[in-house]
């Protein structure tokens, strides 16, 4: 894989520390700004609509630009939105960086979804992906204790800055490695905007897009309240849950892996083989969370399963929108960060039930069998002839 693209990786890897690390610094952001932690929350809420507006919304308005001046653009952006907000007294200036930074995170995965697949060969779009994607996944095993353990250390705004701080070896990246003038070539080449944005109307493609929705929805429902899981069901201390986020990072790395190896030319495999496994780990996760043992090793199985189904459907969405070169990024981009707001607002309203604090984990179980009965209308679906065309001229 070349070089550029694990710089590229770099900087999935800082945003993605930044979209996660709110969970553990939101009582020192209320305390020093002076709000309640449920007003701090809005932070994360604020960065989740800026992801789903921005992905498309930046994509269109980066299409005409060189992909270079896109991914710099918005890796810029996105490191002054991180040195402003580590260093404001004010809560809704805060607020602002945080909308800025999505939607500079979703503009730079948008594009880099597309770039990333330029670099190398048409059939190695998934491995090139799975390398870019590798960053998200490191960011749950390191990135986003790392930063917990240095705001506990030095504070909420240290971390601020060290995510600030990854971003000129990625920016080093896209200037050293990617040409001026490939988007722009695309752009006035290729389609115009309204025919990029028709592609939308494609069944098989909004098909894909909602399975990979569902996939990604399934497991934010389960990640974002694995906390109570650890100290309620399985009764461990308050350390363990750093240990289960780091297994299911471990793995979700895993299976990024795996998917970037098998998605180009067996996706069916992957989803065949993945879907059903991933649809029985979360109810038996719930039935067997009140131990240890069996949690950890159901939570790694839960990550690598997870990201290898979601990191196939990313492939999926940009093969079935290769008449968008320009904004099949942004899709792919828009409907996993879709799944993500949703997954966690289902399974809030199962932690009032019967169940618990295994609710979500039920939820998520839901989740997937939607979506592999999706899957098998997307299975089902007619693919146009000139897709088909498209991919057996890459075989």
């Amino acid at each position: 894989m070349p070089f550029p693209l694990y710089l590229l990786a770099v900087a999935v890897f800082a945003m993605g520390t930044s979209e996660f690390m709110l969970a553990g610094l939101l009582p020192d952001i209320a305390s020093d700004l002076d709000v309640t932690v449920g007003t701090a929350g809005t932070l994360t809420s604020a960065f989740a609509v800026g992801m789903i507006v921005g992905a498309p919304l930046m994509a269109a308005l980066a299409r005409t630009w060189s992909r270079r001046s896109g991914l710099l653009g918005f890796v810029l952006a996105f490191a002054a939105a991180h040195a402003v907000g580590a260093t404001t007294e004010s809560f809704p200036v805060l607020v602002t960086t945080r909308v800025v930074a999505a939607l500079a995170n979703a503009g730079f995965l948008a594009v880099a979804l597309t770039a990333a697949t330029a670099l190398v060969p048409p059939d190695k779009k998934g491995r090139a992906l799975g390398v870019l994607l590798s960053g998200t996944t490191v960011a749950t095993v390191a990135g986003v204790p790392g930063g917990s353990v240095l705001g506990a250390l030095l504070g909420w705004r240290a971390t601020f800055w060290a995510v600030a701080a990854l971003c000129p070896p990625a920016a080093i990246g896209v200037l050293a490695g990617l040409p001026a003038h490939r988007a722009r070539d695309d752009a006035h080449d290729g389609p115009a905007l309204r025919t990029e944005l028709a592609q939308l109307t494609r069944v098989r493609l909004g098909l894909v897009m909602l399975l990979g929705a569902l996939v990604n929805a399934a497991t934010f429902a389960s990640f974002t309240f694995l906390a109570p899981v650890v100290t309620g069901t399985a009764g461990l201390g308050e350390l363990w849950i750093s240990v289960v986020l780091v297994l299911f990072g471990a793995g979700s790395f895993v299976g990024v892996t795996v998917a970037g190896r098998l998605s180009d030319r067996r996706p069916g495999l992957v989803v065949a083989v993945g879907g059903p496994l991933l649809l029985l780990g979360w109810p038996a996760l719930a039935l067997l969370a009140h131990e240890p043992v069996a949690l950890f090793a159901l939570v790694f199985a839960q990550g690598a399963l997870s990201f290898a189904l979601g990191g196939t459907l990313i492939t999926r969405v940009l093969y079935e929108a290769g008449g968008a070169p320009t904004m099949a990024g942004s899709y792919a981009t828009a409907a996993l960060n879709a799944g993500a707001a949703v997954g966690p607002l289902v399974a809030a309203t199962t932690l009032g039930t019967a169940a618990g604090d295994l609710g979500p984990l039920w939820a998520s179980g839901l989740m997937v069998a939607l979506a592999l009965l999706v899957a098998v209308l997307v299975h089902a679906w007619p693919r146009p002839v000139a897709l088909l065309a498209r991919q057996e001229s890459r075989r």
